[in-house]
């Protein structure tokens, strides 16, 4: 499932998402004078390419390091981003941006954190659960992350690790979600049938054509870096739980290597081939991302909290909770399409978890006992401050929606 929408959704996003910043910023379709869609499909055949190439020559410990360059620049940029969207719509003035934002706002309710009860986007009452359930599975169970943490020397680096990201993401609202709340004090409602266009045209009005350069490579080095770091995750599953999982028990660790090249080539095409289309999407890429996920987020995240706070999960257990979940889920897409999908994952998850506690004890499975730390090869010593950091870290979270709630100046 991880592989199949990798191919189908994540890579393609990420070459398309980048690919229509990229052709925004910089004209390709107008500089030699052909359709936007086969400038955008021209990108992401070389990004896509470029990739490929780049995880053949570098691997997991290249796009580590890569990684690090990417992530300050794309912050320092992310941040600049609003920053000048502040001075634009303040008439030079940021102050006066943030109080035109904030008071003398034309568009209501931008910055409340806390939306409509009916959002057709995300329902208020889905933060505590579909939302929350859906971030869990990604930041805590989605290989591509995890897989970061595991490369880590010892538990204490990989909790370090984490807390760091937890960090960025406390940005993440001035950086993802701020932007288009200043887009849409620019533009009106120029870009309400296409958001995904709303971002680059905000680039191209506010930075200075000196720094487009320097955005468009941090731009894109970091959606070359995502990609690869997924590729890379794709390629880890299907070399070791299909090629020698399945197909070659006995497979050599250069036999393993060797396959794994021939499916980050296959798959890397496979993805610049699907790219294109992801512009047929009609609720916009994050939203088209999320819904794609719900084939399998739901169930794989009550898999490993069962795993880790249950003696009763079971292998078995977990195929039937994976197999109910697909059914109800395409039933629930297909049919009640008018319900969001946030609402349909928050209701799946307790049944299936109601599913994943009876079933053993119906069956008389036995007990599960998860002792995979006892072989663990690297220093399992936690660190120290991790508690107080990551509590510290929820607790900003929660003042940040507090802030832009109706209780703040939302």
């Amino acid at each position: 499932m991880f592989i199949f929408t990798y191919v189908a959704s994540f890579l393609p996003v990420l070459l398309y998402s980048g690919a229509l910043v990229f052709n925004e910023i910089f004209h390709v379709d107008l500089m030699f004078g052909v359709p936007t869609i086969v400038a955008v499909v021209a990108i992401c055949i070389i990004v896509g390419l470029v990739a490929i190439a780049y995880l053949l020559m570098g691997g997991l410990a290249l796009t580590a390091h890569s990684d690090t360059i990417y992530s300050v620049g794309f912050l320092i940029g992310g941040l600049a981003v609003p920053i000048l969207g502040l001075m634009f719509v303040g008439e030079g003035s940021f102050l006066r941006g943030i109080e035109f934002i904030v008071y003398d706002t034309p568009f209501n309710g931008l910055l409340n954190s806390i939306g409509a009860i009916d959002s057709q986007h995300v329902p208020w009452p889905t933060l505590f659960t579909g939302m929350l359930f859906n971030n869990l599975y990604f930041w805590c169970t989605n290989q591509m992350i995890v897989q970061k943490a595991f490369a880590a020397k010892s538990l204490k680096e990989a909790q370090k690790g984490t807390m760091i990201l937890g960090v960025y993401k406390i940005f993440g609202a001035l950086f993802l979600v701020f932007p288009g709340v200043i887009a849409r004090h620019m533009f009106g409602n120029q870009f309400l049938s296409h958001p995904d266009s709303s971002y680059p045209h905000m680039l191209v009005e506010l930075l200075p054509k000196a720094l487009f350069g320097v955005y468009g490579a941090i731009l894109l080095g970091s959606v070359l870096s995502s990609f690869a770091g997924a590729l890379n995750s794709l390629v880890t599953l299907a070399s070791l739980d299909f090629y020698k999982g399945v197909f070659n028990k006995k497979a050599t660790d250069a036999q393993v290597a060797r396959s794994g090249k021939v499916t980050t080539v296959v798959a890397g095409v496979l993805c610049i081939l699907v790219a294109p289309f992801i512009t047929y999407a009609p609720d916009g890429l994050y939203t088209f991302i999320q819904k794609f996920n719900g084939i399998y987020n739901i169930p794989l995240l009550i898999l490993i909290l069962f795993a880790f706070w249950s003696k009763h999960a079971t292998a078995y257990t977990a195929k039937i909770v994976f197999a109910v979940h697909v059914i109800m889920y395409g039933i629930a897409t297909f049919f009640f399409s008018q319900i969001n999908f946030l609402y349909i994952l928050s209701l799946l998850f307790f049944v299936e978890a109601f599913l994943m506690w009876v079933l053993p004890k119906v069956k008389g499975e036995g007990e599960f006992i998860l002792d995979s730390f006892s072989s663990a090869k690297v220093d399992m010593e936690a660190w120290k401050h991790g508690k107080w950091v990551g509590a510290l870290v929820i607790g900003v979270v929660l003042i940040t929606y507090a802030f832009f709630s109706p209780w703040g100046i939302g």
